[in-house]
């Protein structure tokens, strides 16, 4: 990866990042509701989104507008009660084979058990980067903020502002590194009853359908489409996290991990991969 001291490396120069101001989007205005049929609702004239999920079929939105590098805020409530089977997904994601997608997936559980929360980062069509995580409260009771923080150096998986994961760009070490294809923001609420409980063991009970997740206070910094300014002052624009932002997670990591492919000697018994070295 080129230097970043001493003047901006060559592919921002191509893409560079203008910030928008940050504001709390419509949701209907910022999103399509587009597949479910009236499975996904809009209520209060765009301030709350709702996706349901029943036995014929989930539902889902996504972005009116693509995004290349930023920081994407929104407020989730997850499906209460027995969500064993369940996945509400909330994601980054480009396009075609070589696609690259930055992930959010939320694997509902019995009534009492806690949600996990599932990690994954692509580029150029490549993932198998989880990380997974137990959440220090119950997302179902209230609204919580979930982050993806997006920039040239890093991307930064954000919990209520808290740093639960860090992904650094690694091109020096070979790896690739989403930084060239705009993405659109993708949720959607569908059954996995095969895999998300207990890997499979625990399936989806019907008896307690329509499943129902809430979203609002949507909130963007970042350029959409073709930019043409240079950087300005961003929080998510900065290369590294600061100190307080690495205390936390490092909090997290040592308290709420509950995987990480970076540390699974027995799927990856030649070595871990490069970019668990940075």
């Amino acid at each position: 990866m080129a230097s970043f001291s001493g003047g901006l490396p060559a592919f921002l120069l191509i893409f560079l990042v203008t910030l928008s101001s940050s504001f709390a989007g419509n949701l209907n205005q910022e999103f399509d509701l587009t597949w479910g049929g009236n499975r996904g609702k809009v209520f209060n004239g765009g301030e709350l989104l709702s996706l349901s999920l029943d036995k014929t079929s989930g539902s889902g939105f996504q972005s009116k507008k693509e995004y290349l590098f930023g920081r994407i805020d929104m407020q989730l409530k997850l499906v209460a009660g027995d969500s064993a089977g369940t996945v509400t997904t909330y994601y980054l994601s480009s396009q075609g084979p070589n696609h690259d997608e930055i992930d959010f997936e939320f694997l509902g559980n019995v009534t009492g058990e806690p949600y996990i929360v599932h990690t994954n980062v692509y580029a150029q069509g490549k993932g198998n980067r989880e990380q997974q995580f137990y959440l220090w409260f119950d997302p179902t009771k209230n609204f919580h903020t979930y982050s993806i923080q997006w920039n040239p150096y890093q991307i930064v998986f954000l919990v209520d502002n808290t740093p639960i994961r860090q992904f650094k760009n690694a091109e020096s070490l070979g790896v690739s590194y989403p930084k060239s294809q705009p993405m659109r923001i993708y949720s959607s609420l569908w059954n996995a009853d095969d895999w998300a409980t207990r890997g499979g063991l625990v399936k989806t009970d019907w008896s307690k359908a329509p499943f129902t997740a809430y979203y609002r206070n949507f909130n963007v910094q970042t350029c959409s489409g073709s930019c043409t300014s240079g950087f300005s002052n961003g929080v998510w624009q900065n290369q590294e996290l600061d100190a307080y932002g690495r205390r936390r997670l490092r909090w997290v990591q040592k308290n709420f991990m509950i995987y990480n492919y970076c540390t699974d000697y027995k799927r990856f018994p030649q070595g871990f991969p490069p970019e668990c070295r940075v």
